[in-house]
């Protein structure tokens, strides 16, 4: 669905060369089928000599040449981002959005009438192709502008298509997540120094420990506590850990980690 289509991407920062890498290793496109803006002249050579793409200074440039646009800047540039390229967008462009806390609403009432718009939350781990992203369709969007941003995303981890009602608690949940796990790894690792192993053993403990039981989660189909149980032998070491976590209040704190970060994503969108 993407051969012979235009994506450019307004705005080259972290979130659009990861949607460019994972695309181009994916072979879902080709260097000559991306085109990249950004006002910083340095990040535009960058990504230029890394990926071979064609860069230019002004969005409205990518607006004329593209097909697919991808707003990939950040929130507080986002009216300056629709301004330069509202003159270009018609009804035939696929127009996605990956900026945080802006709505739909927010970008449909600064272009055309009836422009297709889908809008992404996606997180940090698309900068390794192991993100997580939801997906949600604006009222003009056809199934195909869905199926374009699935398979854009899926190009850089899992994507999951939601309502965009929905896209404040998958902001809460994957959005701020690697926050959450980061921190829980730093724990684990410091757990280990505590308990006399070296610094660089602990934390490459901790985060092979934590990948690897995400990976049995997404590829064995059974549920987390279902694995759970697999590990915890009855009077065992792992038994008396959880003990440990639940007193803690460990999945109390977590949940709660969430609906904060939820509920803050939506004061964000009444901004």
């Amino acid at each position: 669905m993407l051969q012979g289509r235009t994506i450019g991407f307004i705005g080259a920062g972290n979130m659009a060369e990861a949607l460019i890498r994972g695309l181009l290793e994916a072979k879902l496109v080709t260097a000559d089928q991306v085109i990249a803006s950004d006002i910083i002249e340095a990040k535009r050579q960058q990504i230029h000599l890394r990926y071979g793409i064609q860069t230019v200074t002004e969005g409205r440039d990518v607006g004329m040449k593209a097909s697919i646009l991808v707003l990939a800047v950040k929130p507080q540039d986002m009216e300056a981002a629709l301004k330069g390229i509202a003159a270009s967008v018609d009804q035939a462009k696929t127009i996605i959005s990956v900026a945080a806390g802006i709505t739909i609403t927010f970008i449909a009432e600064r272009l055309p009438a009836k422009t297709r718009i889908i809008r992404v939350m996606p997180n940090t781990p698309a900068l390794v192709l192991a993100g997580a992203a939801g997906i949600a369709k604006g009222e003009h969007a056809t199934a195909e502008d869905l199926q374009i941003a699935e398979a854009i995303f899926a190009a850089v981890g899992k994507a999951v298509v939601v309502e965009e009602k929905h896209l404040d608690a998958v902001t809460g949940l994957s959005g701020s997540g690697p926050a959450y796990v980061f921190l829980f790894v730093e724990a684990l690792a410091d757990a280990g120094v505590q308990m006399g192993l070296a610094r660089d053993v602990a934390r490459l403990l901790a985060a092979q420990t934590v990948l690897g039981a995400a990976k049995m989660v997404l590829e064995s189909g059974r549920h987390p506590a279902e694995l759970k149980d697999m590990v915890a032998s009855p009077g065992g070491t792992t038994i008396a850990g959880l003990y440990a976590l639940e007193r803690g209040g460990l999945r109390g704190t977590l949940i709660e980690a969430v609906e904060a970060a939820t509920i803050r994503s939506r004061e964000l969108g009444r901004r």
